[in-house]
């Protein structure tokens, strides 16, 4: 089944213990649909600037993503965001954030709407709600951040009575939610409207939270992190486009497309950008599905 996803295309200025990357591909659109589309044919959505390197959406058209929803805009820069990581891997400190097109809604093609599932990325709630009403989706999952908790509460509590699944991290549900344990926070989200919510804790792996079960992944085992820049956001593309290409939204589904969420935000963060998931094959993550399966011995 096809999925849509609308959220940000940017240049990355990163720093981390293992080097320095400047201006390298990123944004939330990107990472999250060179993960689905490893399952799944994926449509994007978003802006970007005369700047924006063509070159850059390569693999995404050989793996036959639909790019004709990126606007670009030739009087103005791409989307910026520069960010060091030191001691705690799970946090970057912003060093600077630069809007540019950001600040421009994106435009829905015709042909995107109706679109079995839909993915809005990090996004202000009012947006949401006006790509979720041009969408006219099937499944809409949406991501937030501690910034339209705070600014748009009302905004981000009506669109979540709109959506089927959302994804933040645990910050964010606590924050939201009020609640400091994680299965309340959890619990509590369902009851303000989608089916399913993953709950991210970065590399203490993930909940999945549904009216009839709660199920949990480790992260996926590994020693290389070198940039988690994007981590989340791949990990919701494995996960959504795993589940586009399912189908169904059974609890074995549900657990299986965790998986692969978790195995995908594992080869994010083992390169700086996007290389791990550029140079990913279908078959590079079902080796580490099996493995973290077997290491989990979870039923899926």
């Amino acid at each position: 089944m096809s999925l849509v996803v609308v959220g940000s295309f940017g240049l990355d200025t990163v720093e981390t213990p293992f080097g320095r990357r400047e201006e390298v591909l990123g944004g939330s659109a990107i990472y999250f649909s060179l993960a689905a589309s490893l399952f799944t044919d994926v449509r994007l959505a978003g802006n970007v600037g005369a700047d924006f390197p063509e070159a850059a959406l390569e693999t995404l058209k050989r793996r036959g993503a639909d790019c004709s929803g990126i606007q670009v805009y030739k009087d103005q820069q791409t989307f910026r965001w520069a960010g060091r990581y030191q001691g705690d891997m799970n946090e970057a400190e912003t060093l600077v954030t630069e809007l540019n097109v950001l600040a421009e809604p994106p435009k829905i093609p015709d042909s995107y709407k109706g679109a079995p599932y839909v993915f809005l990325a990090n996004m202000g709630p009012d947006t949401q709600l006006e790509m979720l009403k041009q969408l006219n989706g099937g499944k809409v999952f949406a991501d937030t951040m501690n910034l339209w908790i705070d600014i748009q509460r009302d905004n981000l509590l009506k669109l979540l009575g709109q959506l089927d699944g959302l994804v933040l991290n645990d910050a964010e549900a606590r924050t939201l939610t009020g609640k400091s344990n994680l299965i309340q926070a959890g619990n509590a989200l369902l009851e303000m409207g989608p089916e399913v919510v993953i709950i991210k804790k970065g590399e203490h792996g993930a909940f999945l939270f549904a009216p009839s079960f709660h199920f949990a992944l480790p992260a996926f085992p590994t020693d290389a992190v070198v940039d988690p820049t994007g981590a989340g956001d791949s990990f919701a593309g494995g996960f959504l486009g795993s589940l586009a290409e399912m189908g169904e939204f059974s609890p074995t589904n549900l657990r299986r497309a965790m998986a692969f969420g978790t195995v995908a935000a594992s080869m994010t963060v083992e390169h700086f950008s996007t290389e791990g998931l550029e140079n990913a094959a279908r078959d590079h993550l079902e080796r580490r599905y099996t493995q973290l399966r077997d290491f989990v011995q979870f039923d899926a």
